[in-house]
């Protein structure tokens, strides 16, 4: 994993869910943005999580802290892709996407999250 920098330009890993916990056990400071919706976050979810549907992003943005590293996970990693990507154009300090989202949370870190 390398996430690097090109001007002002922040370059977006995609990396495994079994990857980011390891990410997460040596730097405590990762806040976890869940971009699905209400109901597929009651059928599944992380532990201290943000829930923040993806329509709402624009308009909430200020509810989350630019300068903490973020990974942004949903159900299959596309939708967190794209919210990463414009995390990054308003100047997030370091981003991640959680390839597979949490379908590969349960296959990977967790079973007992249901998949859907």
């Amino acid at each position: 994993m390398s996430t690097s920098w090109k001007g002002i330009i922040c370059v977006i890993d995609d990396i495994t869910p079994t990857e980011f916990v390891r990410l997460r056990e040596d730097d405590a400071r990762w806040q976890v943005l869940d971009v699905r919706e209400p109901w597929e976050f009651e059928v599944s979810s992380i532990d201290n999580a943000i829930l923040m549907p993806m329509s709402d992003v624009p308009k909430r943005i200020s509810e989350l802290d630019s300068t903490r590293p973020t990974a942004v996970l949903c159900r299959s990693g596309i939708r967190s892709r794209n919210v990463a990507e414009f995390l990054a154009e308003q100047g997030f300090a370091r981003l991640i996407n959680i390839a597979g989202g949490i379908n590969a949370w349960s296959q990977e870190v967790d079973a007992t999250l249901e998949q859907y």
